[in-house]
């Protein structure tokens, strides 16, 4: 099980779209190097109000491509690192993949995902209606499309055509939620 990583995406200041780059390295325990969200605690401006001493659970933000097929088809334009995603896929069921999820991106780099990523309203401000087409209800209560973050476990360079492999954890597997 496995796909491919279509593009790769970075910001050093709080924007609400990352350019995209021709790599980005990842940095053990940190996030994405140079990024404005890498770091050993929340980054995040609502989140550190809230509480600056939060461990970050969000240092790299993944977002499968389809999701951008599927808007297409909704009358919505979007581009890889316009979510404010650091790393674009394709190939790999991101949404459907359990807490602990480890994610070999390249030859080094392995992060772990820890939740979805919540839809904020600044989609809306990108795009007058995109919220929704990201935020559904399904049976078991909120669908949340716009991608999952993960910690970085073990650091490396991360370009657009390098594989994605897909190691589940052992033992029962936990649902995403928001993190």
């Amino acid at each position: 099980m496995g796909g491919a990583v279509t593009a790769v995406s970075s910001n050093g200041t709080y924007s609400f779209t990352k350019p995209n780059r021709e790599s980005i390295t990842l940095l053990a325990g940190l996030g994405v190097e140079g990024d404005v969200h890498a770091g050993t605690t929340v980054k995040h401006r609502f989140r550190m109000a809230k509480d600056p001493s939060q461990v970050n659970l969000r240092q790299v933000h993944l977002m499968h491509e389809e999701l951008f097929d599927e808007l297409r088809e909704s009358g919505f334009t979007v581009a890889a690192g316009e979510l404010g995603e650091n790393v674009t896929t394709r190939g790999v069921d991101l949404l459907g993949l359990p807490v602990g999820t480890l994610l070999r991106l390249g030859d080094e780099a392995v992060v772990e995902i820890t939740g979805l990523r919540n839809p904020c309203a600044q989609i809306d401000d990108f795009q007058k209606g995109l919220l929704k087409q990201v935020v559904g209800r399904g049976e078991d209560g909120g669908v949340y499309k716009s991608g999952v973050m993960s910690v970085v476990r073990e650091g490396g360079v991360v370009r657009p055509g390098d594989p994605v492999e897909v190691e589940l954890p052992v033992g029962p597997h936990r649902p995403l939620r928001i993190v």
